[in-house]
């Protein structure tokens, strides 16, 4: 075996091959001679494993290439979302859209008046320049934004609740998404969670007999990505409020999905929005930005103005605040709240869901004609999409979709729907029950074109 690794060529002699110099000029010399120093310890330490004998040149320049492309290639790309999800949370939730992008490009692009007081000449607050429009939006006395809403309510607990008593119904212990529960955030702002009611009834009484002269506050969380149907109860937020207020214990609600306030015509009839619940008695609401509101990620909290201030001067502000990007993209996004039309045909998120059945199903067909064109066979069928990230778990879609039709038994359809994942452009549709489907909710109708060309890409590769 040792024999064997004296065949292992040179670091030197591997940078010498065309190839190698070709990566190291796109690259850079160090990141090159780096993956070939490990690709070489590799090939060694397998062979005195015994798991190879050796390898001989072109397998170690490809291994090299693929070590290099690893870390010096985009991985974060552009996907065609083909789901039927709205608010796909593994492709990054709401999409910002092309008015938000011109709107911040400057911003982005050049030197801003991020911290700095074109008035005074001095330092400024970088949370004035979306505080108004936020106040104003969701009609609260102030509000501060922090990096995504575990954030808010990790800094709220914090705040407001450090080694004191906190009461939550047991039918709100949620998981917010990535394994975060309410549970754990609780235990990590130091304060010590406090279960009332039982997981589908919760009554009044409950939070009631709870408290203590140690508790701090009343905690509601939004059961925003599920729902319990049947013999169920809830406290609505006002008798909370009037609870609260009679013991002198804040009331804080962990909105989660965001909606700020509810534009006529859309599915959102049941859905608390952020308005509502401060004029029902909140002291405190949280929520995030990228879902229903459509834009970055980012965490909200709006409420009164003392307790905003409290939160603001916090020293744990300064690890959750949010950069010169995510306040110029939520700005703009903000700015088209003050008028509905804008709000339905500037941000991807309303506009999606408010597309109507007969132009779904014009672009359905159209994708259906370009497979065509190419000589692929597919259906038009009817389809169901849905809201996602988290939020309107009952909404219900009405779309069309469609279905790709493959005879051919040498590739399968679960190899199709991989091989559209590998692209420089992925494609990223349904698999269900042995069928690849193309869900048009979510394709806007320039992508019909890119989806019909991925797939025949694929058809006429070898699998």
């Amino acid at each position: 075996m040792k024999e064997n690794t004296k065949k292992i060529p040179g670091v030197d002699v591997i940078l010498h091959e065309s190839e190698i110099k070709t990566l190291a000029k796109k690259y850079g010399k160090e990141l090159v001679t780096v993956s070939i120093r490990k690709v070489l310890a590799e090939l060694r330490k397998d062979i005195l494993s015994g798991k190879k004998k050796a390898l001989d040149k072109p397998e170690i320049i490809s291994k090299v290439n693929f070590k290099v492309k690893t870390i010096g290639e985009k991985s974060l790309k552009e996907v065609i979302n083909a789901t039927g999800i709205v608010l796909h949370t593994n492709l990054g939730r709401a999409l910002l859209g092309d008015h938000v992008l011109e709107d911040i490009k400057s911003i982005i692009s050049n030197y801003s008046n991020l911290e700095f007081d074109l008035n005074t000449g001095k330092r400024g607050q970088r949370n004035s320049h979306i505080s108004e429009l936020l106040k104003f939006t969701c009609q609260a006395e102030d509000a501060v934004v922090v990096n995504n809403n575990a954030a808010a309510v990790l800094i709220m607990l914090k705040t407001f609740a450090r080694e004191k008593e906190v009461i939550i119904s047991r039918g709100e212990l949620i998981e917010i998404g990535g394994s975060f529960r309410i549970p754990e955030i609780m235990l990590a702002s130091g304060c010590k969670m406090v279960e009332v009611g039982s997981t589908n009834r919760t009554k009044l009484a409950d939070y009631q007999k709870a408290i203590t002269k140690n508790t701090a506050l009343i905690f509601k969380a939004h059961k925003s990505n599920y729902f319990i149907d049947g013999f169920t109860q809830e406290v609505e937020i006002a008798e909370l409020a009037a609870l609260a207020k009679k013991h002198r214990l804040l009331l804080v609600y962990d909105l989660g999905s965001g909606l700020l306030r509810k534009p006529a015509g859309l599915p959102l009839d049941n859905e608390p929005d952020v308005r509502s619940s401060l004029q029902a008695g909140c002291d405190l609401v949280s929520f995030s930005g990228d879902k229903l509101l459509g834009g970055p990620q980012a965490g909200i909290i709006a409420g009164k103005h003392e307790l905003i201030k409290k939160i603001a001067n916090d020293p744990m502000m300064r690890a959750l605040r949010v950069g010169k990007m995510t306040i110029a993209a939520l700005s703009a996004v903000m700015r088209y709240y003050l008028n509905d039309a804008d709000l339905l045909s500037k941000l991807p998120i309303f506009a999606m869901l408010n597309r109507q059945p007969e132009d779904l199903k014009n672009i359905a067909e159209q994708l259906f004609l370009e497979l065509k064109s190419l000589g692929i066979r597919s259906q038009v069928i009817e389809s169901t999409g849905q809201c996602g990230g988290g939020t309107l778990p009952q909404l219900k879609i009405k779309s069309y979709a469609v279905k790709i039709i493959y005879e051919k038994q040498v590739k399968s359809v679960g190899q199709i729907h991989q091989k559209l994942l590998e692209l420089e452009k992925p494609v990223l549709g349904i698999l269900r029950e042995g069928e690849l489907l193309f869900d048009v909710l979510t394709i806007r109708e320039k992508e019909a074109k890119n989806i019909a060309d991925s797939v025949n890409i694929v058809f006429k590769k070898d699998l």
